[in-house]
């Protein structure tokens, strides 16, 4: 490949310790955590002491040669500012990692500018669980939309994962006719495999939004490798909104529970129906300008011991 390859959607934690709907998640023992009322691999089961590390994933992304990644958070793991603002200052050629505001509080304004006062240059809302058996917490509320003019006047990027479908596609339009200059990256391929998907797709048409395809494996598990499937969808995907609008993320680490961090995006790269250029847009070239890293690593293949 004589390109760099970039991961839009990734997580890092040290330790889950929280509660989603008066649920607890929390790190146990081999990889495993407690899950909302059941035990599920959440890490690989060699990751015995359920530190999802910066120092790990960077190991995975030199074997796998992927030159970067995006770093985002979801309520499910806990806010992990503090942490992700350390890794951050330590490896700031490799990652960008996303603060999270936690918007199912009423002070997410306050939140957000304390993590901008801070140095994060991206912050992320898991907006799929603002819908709860409590209530609904609205993207388009006062708070938030203060908080995102804030974002745009000071170049925050917005990373978001949605509701299945067009559930909350209204509220996004809203936001970005009233924050046009606001960079938003929008996580899970829109949700592809669920009804409507393509509604959140066509949200890419406006200049300043990105489709990224973190879990993409996830939601095609059931087909599995090589993920024909969601090869299907990116070129679906590619015919709504351009391909200049579409990035592949990983989901990092949960998925690869199932397969290897490399197959996460080698079915792609061993995809027929996708040309050089299109290939080298997705895996790399869209995130690069759209995130603006620089000074990409160039790494080399390493050959397996099995070869």
């Amino acid at each position: 490949m004589d390109y760099r390859i970039i991961d839009a959607h990734a997580h890092l934690w040290l330790h889950q310790d929280t509660e989603v709907n008066g649920m607890k998640i929390k790190t146990l023992e081999g990889g495993r955590s407690l899950f909302m009322g059941e035990v599920r691999q959440m890490l690989p089961p060699f990751i015995t002491d359920g530190r999802n590390t910066a120092e790990i994933f960077l190991s995975n992304m030199d074997y796998a040669q992927v030159s970067a990644a995006v770093i985002t958070q979801e309520y499910i793991d806990g806010l992990q500012n503090d942490y992700l603002w350390e890794v951050q200052r330590k490896y700031p050629g490799r990652f960008l990692c996303c603060g999270m505001v936690d918007a199912r509080r009423p002070d997410c304004y306050a939140q957000a500018a304390a993590l901008a006062g801070r140095g994060f240059g991206a912050i992320k809302i898991p907006a799929q669980r603002l819908l709860s058996p409590g209530g609904r917490v609205y993207l388009t509320s006062g708070e938030m939309m203060k908080m995102f003019r804030l974002m745009e006047e000071k170049d925050i990027l917005f990373s978001v994962d949605l509701a299945d479908g067009a559930t909350q596609v209204a509220e996004m339009e809203e936001i970005i006719a009233e924050c046009p200059r606001l960079r938003i990256a929008i996580g899970h391929f829109g949700m592809v495999t669920r009804p409507g998907w393509q509604e959140q797709i066509r949200l890419a048409r406006h200049e300043n939004v990105r489709i990224e395809s973190g879990g993409i494996t996830w939601l095609f598990n059931d087909e599995f490798y090589p993920f024909r499937g969601a090869v299907t969808a990116i070129k679906e995907a590619a015919g709504l909104a351009g391909m200049d609008k579409l990035m592949w993320g990983s989901d990092y680490p949960r998925t690869i529970t199932a397969i290897t961090y490399r197959m996460s995006y080698d079915f792609v790269v061993k995809s027929d129906r996708m040309t050089g250029d299109e290939k080298a847009l997705f895996l790399g070239k869209n995130a690069e300008r759209f995130y603006r890293f620089t000074n990409l690593a160039e790494l080399p293949y390493i050959k397996n011991m099995s070869e």
